[in-house]
């Protein structure tokens, strides 16, 4: 893992500081764009429902995000052969 890196983020108008390892940051990055999101709406939305720390909940969602990712079935693109008909 790389060292922190602190970005600055807009959260609901208010500019705050988020401190994350680079390798999370690619994460919340990948995810908004698959959410079809800004990342700094991800970070506000992760915000609002956070409990804790905000680096922590980021941490968590991206964590969250991909274990759900891992458990979904995959989807083949292989085409499935047709039975034979009855005799």
């Amino acid at each position: 893992m790389g060292q922190i890196a602190k970005h600055s983020v807009m959260i609901d108008g208010h500019k705050t500081s988020v401190s994350l390892e680079p390798e999370f940051w690619q994460a919340l990055t990948e995810i908004a764009a698959i959410e079809e999101r800004s990342l700094n709406a991800l970070i506000g939305g992760v915000d609002r429902g956070r409990t804790g720390n905000l680096s922590s909940a980021l941490r968590l969602y991206a964590l969250a995000h991909f274990r759900h990712q891992a458990k979904e079935p995959a989807v083949t693109t292989a085409a499935t052969p047709n039975p034979a008909p009855p005799a």
